[in-house]
């Protein structure tokens, strides 16, 4: 078996910061798209810090039984601010982020098909969030939750500014998102490289393909809700005001009728992380490429078609619950797919215990535990029991964090020394994974056994009943790990970003294009593209004499 390395670059290695040769202003006017990727991390760090800050005020104030730290008003602001962020202002810029970044080196494209669009859509991402964020100047935040329910969104009910700026800052950010989108859709279609079929293409660009097709249809539903809210509350219009002859429900259709594509929005690039990350810590092809990419178009097309498990308490009737409740059930299908998917990869292999990789495994258990929990509210008697309760907290959490996060913790430890030319402590980083991990349990784990004892969400607080005051306390507990583990996180990125060991070009022996180029790579991408004849395109040139292409019989190309 015959190895070719790539030689190492010699040049200095700039770094994540904004440097005193580039200057601030170059950013700002940046359309390269490794400069927008990272801006789209900061971007999601910042809203990070702000997320959580506003919930570990909220778990603060329900640590104990009738507690008195914060007032209702202070708390509906700050709930509703730490769901809209952590999904809108997080989870969106980081996956983005990497997406914007990794795509057009992954395919072997210098940039993204609209240079200028690209810049366009962060800035909007960027300025959607931080006017969500004036409305603590401009008479109060919004106050009716994420999903900012009718009729509590309408005047009479908030007569603050905050829903206005919440419609306002969505869309903005929602134009960022979609306009985002398109330009994947073109970057991945027109520009790969001419020998890369898409049977060829990387798992993290399918994946990122098939969610933007699912931007594309699920958004326009939540930006058509938030301007009609937006004609409701300025101009007096009664789409969401049942006593001007309008529908409370309707603003619930519209909004999960995106909402619940969103939950998928946001882990199908998890996916695809994923289906980087296992096959090259257990150094083994992934097992079931095509079964992948079929269940993720499968979770796409299915995603549109469960919405009204959200509403199943809502009065809709039997024949309508029936449906989405077994089309809820159905989409787990696919979606055990993939978690059998990499299983098989890691099964046989050998494996590396890598922080990305920790986080990988750790991630089938904790988004195993959301999916189930998930099912389990998909049964219409026990939704009608446990929603709006902690038990859907607890599974949202398992989901979005168990599921989203830990992805994009894994993705960062993986691709960080190509984004940065710097290694991150792998030694700290453990400590990172086990605080985080437990902190993450401790809060979560024990909240489904409080909205099964009849704990209601959204409540600022509780009497002391039997068992809710040391629960509550251990959640509080968990939740104030997790901050520290994220404190840690921030130190181990400015510590490899001012004295980390320098990245080699290709640490971790992996497939793919992106791995060609220097850590970082230059402004020009590439000035030539290796072949391109399977899925694992570097791992071949570095093995010709076991490339996959061999095993099955192909005939090679060249570029």
């Amino acid at each position: 078996m015959k190895l070719i390395l790539l030689p190492e670059p010699e040049e200095p290695i700039p770094s994540l910061s904004v440097s005193h040769n580039q200057g601030l202003l170059q950013w700002i006017s940046s359309v390269d798209h490794k400069q927008i990727g990272i801006m789209y991390l900061w971007l999601s760090v910042i809203f990070l810090v702000a997320g959580g800050i506003e919930i570990l005020l909220v778990r603060w104030q329900l640590a104990v039984p009738n507690n008195h730290f914060l007032n209702p008003e202070v708390f509906n602001q700050l709930f509703t601010m730490h769901g809209t962020t952590m999904i809108f202002f997080v989870a969106m810029p980081a996956i983005f982020g990497f997406n914007t970044y990794l795509v057009p080196l992954m395919i072997g494209a210098n940039d993204m098909a609209y240079p200028r669009l690209n810049a366009f859509s962060f800035w909007m991402t960027f300025f959607g969030g931080f006017l969500l964020y004036f409305s603590f100047l401009a008479g109060g935040a919004p106050d009716a939750g994420w999903f900012n329910y009718a009729p509590l969104n309408e005047y009479n009910y908030s007569s603050s500014p905050g829903i206005d700026y919440y419609c306002s800052g969505l869309l903005l950010s929602g134009i960022g998102t979609v306009t985002a989108s398109a330009n994947f859709v073109v970057t991945i279609l027109k520009y790969r490289v001419n020998s890369m079929s898409l049977k060829q293409m990387p798992l993290f660009v399918w994946m990122m393909l098939i969610n933007s097709f699912l931007i594309l249809a699920a958004f326009p539903s939540l930006n058509a809700a938030l301007v009609m809210l937006l004609l409701d509350r300025q101009l007096h219009a009664h789409f969401f005001s049942a006593a001007g002859g309008g529908s409370a429900i309707l603003w619930q259709h519209l909004f999960w009728l995106f909402g619940h594509p969103e939950v998928y929005i946001v882990i199908l690039p998890i996916f695809g992380i994923f289906s980087e990350v296992f096959p090259v810590y257990s150094r083994k092809p992934i097992f079931g490429y095509a079964f992948i990419i079929g269940s993720g178009m499968a979770i796409a097309l299915l995603a549109f078609g469960v919405w009204v498990h959200h509403m199943f308490a809502t009065g809709l009737g039997n024949t309508v619950n029936n449906f989405f409740a077994a089309s809820s059930m159905l989409i787990g299908i696919p979606t055990g797919v993939k978690i059998f998917n990499w299983l098989a990869t890691m099964h046989g292999g050998a494996i590396r215990f890598k922080v990305s990789m920790m986080f990988a495994i750790a991630f089938l258990i904790e988004f195993t535990i959301g999916g189930l929990s998930g099912i389990s509210a998909a049964l219409v008697p026990i939704d009608w029991q446990l929603t709006d309760t902690y038990y859907v907290v607890a599974h949202i959490h398992y989901v979005f964090i168990g599921g989203t996060l830990f992805g994009l913790f894994s993705g960062l430890f993986y691709w960080f020394p190509k984004i940065s030319g710097r290694m991150l402590d792998e030694k700290l980083g453990k400590w990172f994974f086990w605080l985080f991990v437990i902190g993450f349990n401790t809060c979560f784990l024990v909240q489904h056994a409080l909205g099964a004892m009849g704990m209601a969400r959204r409540v600022y607080s509780y009497p002391d009943l039997p068992g809710w005051g040391i629960l509550n306390l251990i959640s509080t507990v968990g939740g104030f790990i997790m901050a520290i583990a994220v404190g840690l996180l921030v130190y181990i990125i400015i510590k490899a970003l001012k004295t980390g060991e320098k990245a080699l070009r290709d640490p971790w022996d992996a497939n793919t294009l992106e791995w060609t180029t220097s850590s970082p790579p230059e402004l020009k991408n590439f000035d030539h593209v290796i072949p391109v004849n399977g899925a694992r395109p570097f791992r071949d040139f570095k093995r010709p004499d076991d490339a996959d292409w061999k095993k099955n019989g192909q005939q090679w190309k060249i570029n």
